[in-house]
């Protein structure tokens, strides 16, 4: 009989989002009449701006003339979004980032998990607590852990706490850690990093030769001119950090699936022999061989991203979530909840009253208001007690929601 890979029997919890839909799929089948506000995951509700949609109807129709048809693409990527995206987002920003070193892709999330093809099983490896769950549960489904304790917490990583004593900050390790996960915007808290906390950072990698994998999905939400919206705005992180990005949230790409990751050409680690191996080579053989690249359609829809049209658009859309985070942070701020981000960012994190847990809280809001979060827990041992309130609803959803949960936990 075929034997499978036992690294996924690991996982004794189901993902936390298909765990979230199960408990609401289960309420909704009992409670028909109920009206139920999802603010739990991430997912956008606005449409795709008009630029892209012209741009994408445009494609379409070349696709249907023998003269403009396109087959397979390039599987890094268009040249001309690729260049795109390296002015507009980078080097406009005073990054030396090169065209040749973005990839397309169908997604940050994929991308934060393919990534580890490239990388050993001998790689000391850190996130934060609590974190994105793709990072650990991808890192367990590789080999790269060992089993895990009544805390959810794997063997094999290092945890680096992120609570509201330290800003949602990770502080620096004391030891040496090869692979360190960086997420800022913070997904799920919220909170950011100055330069200065990312130059710590880079000055830590560069000194011990680490890669920091840095997760930049939610850049367009920051408002602080002070805050870095890419690390290769850090001086040195060229020669130490891999950059993850998205159009999902700041275009409503989520349905339509397109992202990038940046590799720069400067970025070595070693092989077996001790010798230095350009990582650029490495992803590049990666994705040319695993990956066939995003349609032309979808990437012409990302290219309109930075016409004026559709900067002036996608503006719009980050505009309208970011005024639904504040709607829900100074609701139920005044409602006497501690709440952390919703600023620079389009997540709320909560601390939960009455010393609730974060799953309790969860079902209390369900069955009480019929209003769908995110239960801190999920992302790690240090958010329990907290909650994850998603800005990602139209603006009726986020009122009405706001509006039950105050009159039900005015403190």
């Amino acid at each position: 009989m075929a034997k499978i890979n036992n690294n996924f029997l690991k996982l004794k919890a189901g993902y936390l989002f298909p765990e979230i839909a199960r408990r609401v799929n289960a309420f909704a089948e009992a409670n028909s009449e109920a009206n139920i506000i999802r603010l739990g995951i991430g997912d956008v509700t606005e449409p795709l701006p008009e630029a892209c949609r012209t741009a994408m109807i445009k494609a379409v129709e070349e696709m249907g003339d023998r003269s403009t048809f396109k087959g397979y693409g390039p599987e890094q990527g268009y040249a001309w979004l690729r260049e795109k995206i390296a002015l507009h987002d980078f080097q406009s920003r005073g990054c030396e980032v090169d065209a040749s070193e973005i990839f397309i892709s169908d997604g940050s999330k994929c991308d934060t998990g393919n990534i580890l093809d490239i990388f050993g099983n001998d790689n000391a490896i850190a996130v934060t607590d609590p974190v994105y769950p793709v990072y650990v549960d991808t890192n367990v489904m590789a080999g790269h852990t060992g089993a895990a304790n009544d805390k959810g917490e794997f063997e094999g990583l290092v945890y680096l706490p992120i609570t509201a004593e330290n800003n949602f900050t990770a502080e620096i390790p004391d030891r040496k850690i090869d692979l360190i996960y960086l997420c800022f915007p913070n997904n799920p808290t919220g909170a950011t990093a100055s330069k200065e906390h990312l130059k710590a950072w880079v000055d830590y990698a560069k000194s011990h030769n680490s890669i920091i994998f840095f997760d930049a999905a939610y850049e367009a939400f920051i408002t602080d001119s002070e805050i870095p919206h890419s690390i290769y705005e850090i001086e040195g992180a060229r020669d130490c950090a891999i950059e993850f990005r998205s159009f999902s949230k700041n275009a409503g790409f989520t349905g339509t699936r397109c992202a990038l990751t940046v590799v720069p050409k400067t970025l070595k680690a070693k092989a077996a022999d001790n010798s230095d191996v350009e990582l650029w080579k490495l992803w590049n053989r990666r994705q040319s061989t695993k990956f066939n690249g995003v349609s032309y359609i979808v990437q012409r829809g990302a290219e309109a991203i930075y016409s004026e049209e559709g900067i002036s658009q996608t503006q719009a859309l980050v505009k309208f979530y970011m005024e639904n985070a504040k709607i829900i942070t100074e609701q139920l701020t005044a409602a006497g909840l501690q709440v952390y981000g919703g600023v620079n960012a389009p997540y709320v994190w909560v601390k939960t009253p009455n010393n609730l847990s974060s799953w309790d809280f969860f079902d209390k809001l369900l069955q009480t208001v019929n209003v769908v979060g995110t239960p801190g827990s999920g992302f790690g041992a240090a958010g329990e007690g907290y909650f994850r309130i998603s800005a990602f609803n139209s603006r009726e959803n986020v009122e009405e929601a706001m509006k039950r949960i105050t009159e039900k936990f005015k403190m």
